[in-house]
């Protein structure tokens, strides 16, 4: 019969984070210094991904930028396909594909994203974190120095950390609005007095003051308090979910270890020297049971090894494991749940990879020209108004012409009749439908416009085209 765990009390540890105080006040969290196995990977495989990231606005094809997230002017480029407004749907599919994709990581592995790969992570533990250890010390230090009375020590080191805190989150800003505008852009506006760009100026200042917030006050409280991740995988996770747990078969009931003490054949082993608790950053107690707070950092799993070894116990009571593998001795990953999102993942890449493949390379919108109805001329004609937004999806120059379908009726293209698109550009424009006044049979009809490549007929557009009948 599986054992319990003793210590899983939900009307204790639950109704409260450990990084708030009975008086509402900040608990401030000093996390140990780690080392060991996980924490050595982990660090390497974030040296990669920082290098990816610090890359990826650098990164050209054919003289275009391989990522790009313009959302001022509404225009993504995300592996070298660029998506402009009338590509929202491929945009929501794109979307969809990775929720799902992190629903099913999450339903498999648990919150392995948050502590190996998320940025906030990324960012906090494997470089502010760093950079606080080596001018403050480890966590007892960390907590005399903002305990002691200012002085030349404490003034040095805060001053000294701040301002390495302050370039590195100047850094992440620059990176931030780099994948936004683009890389061009950051630097005439870094290049420029502030005052030539006043706009990308404040909006460099405002990402690196976030980031600097973020990363030396409020810490761990973006992922308890900010971020909605923690919370949705209480709806995701099964029994069957890959987790950073606690051993608690083998481990409880806990058992101290003191000199001349009576081997006692029922204690677990776990030696309750809260070096687990010591680690964690965000101040969790990992025996407790899976935790909002917990974001699988493996911490626990490298300070708790340790001790075991030192012991003489085998390591992993804490390791990654699932409910069912810790109380039933086995693992199934691939449940029923998992299957199904499956499907639906791999339904969802086909949609989205059918979709790519048939649209548009290029896209038009007609409008009616707002506060304008019809105009008669002098010569018989009468005349409407139209707004038209042609969009480029391609790398290259194209030609393109718009034509009336409708008989009698002809397009006059304010400034050109044939429209050059420029590679990757918005064009609009207006123009005007001209009919003879006596061939005016309604005083409001349909018109199909035809927009021309090479050629050949590309797109259909329908609008309305009114006039006084006489």
């Amino acid at each position: 019969m599986a054992k319990k765990n003793p210590h899983l009390n939900p009307d204790t540890f639950r109704d409260s984070l450990a990084t708030v105080q009975d008086d509402g006040k900040r608990n401030w969290v000093y996390p140990k210094k780690i080392k060991g196995l996980f924490y050595k990977y982990r660090t390497y495989f974030s040296w990669f991904l920082l290098a990816i990231l610090f890359a990826g606005p650098f990164i050209q094809v054919d003289g275009r930028p391989w990522l790009l997230f313009n959302i001022f002017e509404r225009k993504f480029i995300i592996f070298g396909a660029v998506f402009w407004p009338q590509d929202t749907y491929l945009l929501i599919f794109l979307l969809l594909i990775f929720f799902v994709f992190i629903i099913l990581f999450t339903v498999a592995f648990g919150r392995v994203w948050c502590g190996w790969a998320c940025p906030q992570t990324l960012f906090m533990e494997m470089v502010f974190r760093k950079i606080e250890y080596a001018i403050e010390g480890d966590a007892n230090q960390q907590r005399a120095l903002n305990a002691q009375a200012w002085n030349t020590e404490k003034v040095i080191k805060k001053t000294s950390k701040i301002t390495v805190f302050a370039i590195i989150s100047l850094m992440i800003g620059h990176l931030v609005m780099a994948y936004l505008i683009g890389v061009k852009e950051v630097y005439t506006i870094v290049t420029q007095p502030p005052s030539a760009n006043m706009a990308g100026f404040m909006g460099l200042l405002a990402f690196s003051g976030i980031f600097m917030f973020v990363f030396t006050w409020f810490r761990e409280q973006a992922c308890l308090v900010v971020c909605p991740y923690g919370r949705l995988q209480g709806v995701l996770l099964d029994v069957n979910s890959i987790n950073v747990m606690y051993d608690y078969v083998r481990g409880e009931p806990r058992s101290p270890i003191r000199k001349n003490q009576e081997e006692n054949e029922n204690k677990g082993d776990c030696v309750d020297c809260t070096l687990c608790v010591q680690v964690c950053p965000t101040g969790i107690d990992i025996r407790n049971g899976i935790q909002m707070e917990c974001v699988n950092c493996t911490a626990c799993i490298d300070a708790c090894d340790e001790v075991m070894l030192k012991v003489d116990r085998p390591t992993g009571l804490i390791r990654y494991a699932s409910e069912n593998s810790i109380q039933q001795g086995f693992q199934k990953l691939i449940t029923n749940k998992v299957k199904i999102y499956i499907a639906v993942l791999v339904l969802l890449t086909i949609a989205f990879v059918s979709l790519i493949a048939t649209r548009d390379d290029i896209s038009a919108t007609v409008t009616r020209y707002p506060g304008m109805t019809y105009q008669e001329r002098e010569d018989g004609m009468v005349t409407n108004l139209y707004q038209i937004t042609l969009i480029n999806k391609t790398f290259e120059s194209q030609e393109v012409e718009l034509k009336s379908l409708a008989e009698g009726m002809d397009v006059e293209i304010i400034g050109a009749q044939h429209l050059i698109l420029e590679p990757q550009s918005k064009y609009e424009g207006r123009f005007f439908l001209v009919r003879n006044q006596n061939e005016v049979k309604l005083n409001q009809e349909k018109v199909d416009l035809a927009l021309f490549h090479n050629g050949e007929e590309i797109d259909q557009i329908e609008t309305n085209f009114t006039a006084p009948i006489k």
